[in-house]
């Protein structure tokens, strides 16, 4: 992993909107006497999102003095996670897979889109809207390639879907997440090849179910020993077996 730095310009201060303050109390309280340090990554990741999507070094300072943390231990944390940007992103934040799954199904594609239509990678759009950059793995293999625009995922993407994408979140239109090719979730792309036949779910409801075995049985209705389940033992007060005595 390359090394990871605090942006070089930073703003004057920080501090929680009086939502976000009264959430990140609530967080802290979750943990015993000692251990409110247990908070740290709830409220950088609230932190980040009031902020615009990046870790400030004023916001850094603020979590850690809420947690009573020295502000080494927390730059560590901002540093080593990549979940915390360092630096402004754009308001929508491009995460573009490029890991083998999604590169062998045209990830090269969707990172040549975002340089065309937003720019260099890790670089901010000129109109603030736009920033991106390459990702490991998002878990989303079976829809490659795919991309995580703020909190969502889009899959099944194509250079002209995503490019759509794009220019309609930049008009500020709405883009349902997900596959952008009709598939439902994680679906075969070429539609159902199993259970297909139409048969096993037909249901005759004139007489039982071939195979049935009745009702279930009860303890007062025990089977015999070694006969089928629907075979119940005659009625009759059932005395237990004998064991032999321990000598």
């Amino acid at each position: 992993m390359s090394v990871r730095r605090l942006a070089a310009e930073q703003p004057e201060g920080f501090a929680f909107t009086p939502e976000n303050l009264d959430w990140a109390q609530a967080e802290i309280n979750k943990y015993p006497e000692g251990r409110q340090a247990s908070a740290v990554l709830s409220l950088l990741w609230r932190a980040q999102e009031q902020i615009g999507g990046w870790i400030s070094e004023p916001a850094l300072r603020a979590v850690a003095d809420m947690l009573g943390m020295a502000y080494i231990r927390v730059y560590e944390i901002v540093t080593f996670y990549t979940m915390f940007n360092l630096a402004p992103v754009g308001r929508y934040y491009v995460q573009v897979c490029g890991t083998t799954p999604c590169m062998l199904r045209g990830a090269d594609d969707i990172k040549a889109a975002c340089r065309k239509h937003i720019g260099a990678k890790d670089q901010v759009s000129d109109d603030g809207m736009f920033s991106w950059t390459e990702v490991e793995c998002l878990g989303a293999c079976v829809n490659a390639p795919m991309a995580q625009i703020n909190k969502y995922y889009y899959e099944d993407l194509t250079p002209e879907n995503f490019e759509q994408i794009l220019q309609r979140l930049r008009k500020g239109e709405p883009v349902e997440p997900g596959p952008q090719n009709g598939r439902k979730a994680a679906a075969p792309l070429s539609g159902p090849n199993t259970l297909t036949d139409a048969a096993i779910y037909s249901k005759d409801t004139s007489g039982p179910e071939p195979g049935y075995a009745g009702p279930a049985l009860v303890d007062a209705e025990a089977k015999r020993p070694g006969a089928a389940a629907n075979a119940r033992a005659e009625a009759g007060v059932k005395t237990p077996a004998k064991t032999p005595r321990s000598r």
